[in-house]
């Protein structure tokens, strides 16, 4: 019974971070990729045009980081809520609920700057 009740919450809590290491490394290899290609073009003597070295930039790139980080802020604190399980010393894991409001605050910063950048783009 010891065992599963630290299993079940070990791969709750370990689930996420597995998912955003194996995103790291596949975005990490595609910008590997595109520099080796490059490499490659600027050694045979091609002109590399500007656009090629600057990595597009999707004008709502900040809007949708905001929404999944918003999401997850609200399932990491609806998962700790939900959890029965208490620690060591008598404290329910539901009172760390907190820990989602990192990943909250910095998605509500990225809903803000995508925000202010579309209104300077339509006025400027």
């Amino acid at each position: 019974m010891e065992l599963v009740a630290f299993f079940i919450p070990a791969v709750v809590m370990v689930t996420p971070i597995a998912i955003l290491l194996i995103f790291l490394r596949h975005r990490a290899q595609q910008t590997q990729e595109r520099y080796r290609t490059l490499l490659a073009l600027a050694d045979k003597g091609v002109e590399l045009p500007h656009d090629l070295l600057v990595q597009a930039q999707d004008p709502d790139a900040d809007r949708r980081r905001a929404l999944v980080l918003v999401g997850s802020a609200f399932g990491v604190m609806a998962m700790f809520i939900a959890l029965p399980f208490e620690l060591h010393d008598g404290t329910r894991i539901s009172s760390l609920w907190g820990i989602g409001l990192l990943p909250l605050l910095t998605g509500l910063g990225y809903l803000a700057s995508w925000w202010l950048n579309r209104r300077d783009t339509r006025l400027g």
